[in-house]
């Protein structure tokens, strides 16, 4: 028998690139957070090694890196807070998009 997850898409994500939909999946999957059974252990094309959560949609299985910031988010999750940290994130990251700039 062939593995579903065989088709699909896989996604490597950082904290800092979570979008409000792939942390909303996270938090449905991961209800009380997630323990070290969970963690997914692989090594990267630089030979690092990652760890990351595993969350799936019908056609991609995104691989979410673990780190403390994840589980805090988490664990403080409310859709009008993220939008307001992932500005913050992107200002700091770009912060020449004139998208990003309120003045």
């Amino acid at each position: 028998m062939k593995n579903k997850n065989n088709n699909l898409k896989h996604v490597i994500v950082d904290f800092r690139k979570l979008t409000p939909e792939i942390l909303d999946l996270l938090v449905k999957r991961y209800p009380d957070g997630y323990d070290e059974s969970q963690i997914i252990t692989f090594r990267n094309h630089h030979d690092e090694i990652i760890e990351a959560v595993e969350v799936t949609t019908l056609d991609t299985m995104y691989l979410v890196k673990v780190s403390s910031k994840l589980a805090l988010t988490m664990k403080n999750y409310d859709v009008e807070s993220f939008d307001s940290l992932n500005e913050d994130i992107n200002q700091e990251i770009n912060p020449e998009n004139p998208e990003n700039n309120n003045s």
